[in-house]
């Protein structure tokens, strides 16, 4: 975890306080040389010392501030379109949710968004679109917190510590910057319970302690519910129906009861399930092969090579896909096509 923000943001205001007092000096040093009134000379260093040291002089500037960045749906809406492979639901879910959640100057809870599917599908990836689209620095904003269970939460008989650890983190990040971003990873691997210590903070209070977390966004990732997705994806393309034909209704509750009654997920049981705090789950789609190509094609031009078809063929191939029978999903999603095409440059 990094360094305190509220630290950090004392430091940058008593170094600029600073610097703006020995401007002060070596203006008087200056002006002395001329020939101006002491009055004239104190009014300008104290104008100059002033505006050094209100907070928006080094904002974007010099250091990062809390909503520096001003949300723009557009080019949200562009970098999901672009960037993010058949996942017609996710994307619209996830654009329609944080453009109505960043426009809402006064929220009544915050936005929370539980995204499930199987691994290499975008889970992660859309996170980091969100952070770039929210916070100037993206996923290196200070005010982005990334927890991962297995790194963070590793030893079960330190529940109880984890839990005050948790909630003392959220409080001291929110008070600090309001549109904090809290990312928790591997959410099938956290300890039952411990997710329920962050209950108030989802919950539609307007203040806990004079504090107010509803500009704060929370984000869930979990490979949890993904066999029910597959399933269902899966008997649609039996019945003859189109993957873009799926609609959330088909999804959403019989995902929301899987995970409560999974005894492998951080969700098991949870209250923010029972009282009804997340709101949305986010289905991820397995990917087919087409979208492999789709991801390899992207990750030669991000590598600045001229897109191939042939190639991003031959690497989408190389990729295991199931059922056996009709190899129709791609078993890792896109999650190796960076290495598998090391292979072919």
């Amino acid at each position: 975890m990094r360094r305190s923000p509220l630290a950090a943001v004392a430091m940058d205001r008593r170094s600029w306080l600073s610097v703006g007092f020995m401007v002060t000096l070596l203006l008087s040093g200056v002006l002395s040389l001329e020939p101006i009134t002491t009055a004239v000379a104190i009014a300008t260093a104290s104008a100059l010392t002033g505006y050094l040291s209100y907070p928006r002089f080094y904002c974007g500037r010099l250091v990062e501030c809390c909503e520096d960045k001003p949300f723009n749906s557009t080019a949200f809406q562009e970098a999901l379109e672009q960037k993010l492979f058949g996942q017609h639901l996710a994307r619209d879910i996830i654009f329609r949710g944080l453009s109505g959640f960043m426009s809402n100057e006064n929220p009544k809870k915050p936005l929370t968004l539980s995204l499930h599917g199987w691994t290499g599908i975008g889970k992660n990836f859309i996170s980091k679109i969100i952070a770039e689209n929210v916070y100037e620095l993206g996923m290196n904003s200070k005010y982005v917190h990334l927890f991962v269970s297995d790194l963070h939460f590793p030893h079960d008989n330190l529940i109880s510590l984890y839990k005050d650890q948790l909630q003392s983190w959220i409080r001291g990040n929110v008070s600090n910057c309001p549109r904090s971003l809290f990312i928790f990873d591997e959410m099938d691997k956290l300890h039952p319970g411990l997710i329920d210590t962050i209950k108030p903070f989802l919950d539609y209070y307007e203040q806990i302690d004079g504090i107010s977390y509803r500009k704060a966004i929370f984000i869930f990732l979990s490979n949890a519910g993904g066999e029910v997705i597959n399933r269902v994806v899966l008997d649609s393309w039996k019945a003859g129906k189109i993957r873009e034909d799926i609609q959330l209704k088909d999804l959403e509750s019989v995902l929301s009861v899987a995970l409560f009654n999974n005894r492998d997920s951080g969700f098991w049981h949870s209250s923010l399930i029972d009282k009804n705090l997340i709101d949305f789950y986010v289905p991820f789609l397995p990917l087919e092969y087409k979208h492999v190509k789709q991801c390899v094609i992207a990750e030669l031009k991000q590598r600045g090579v001229e897109a191939d078809e042939d190639l991003a063929s031959r690497v989408a191939k190389e990729m295991t896909y199931f059922p056996k029978e009709s190899r129709l999903f791609s078993d890792k999603g896109c999650k190796t096509v960076t290495t598998k095409v090391n292979l072919y440059l």
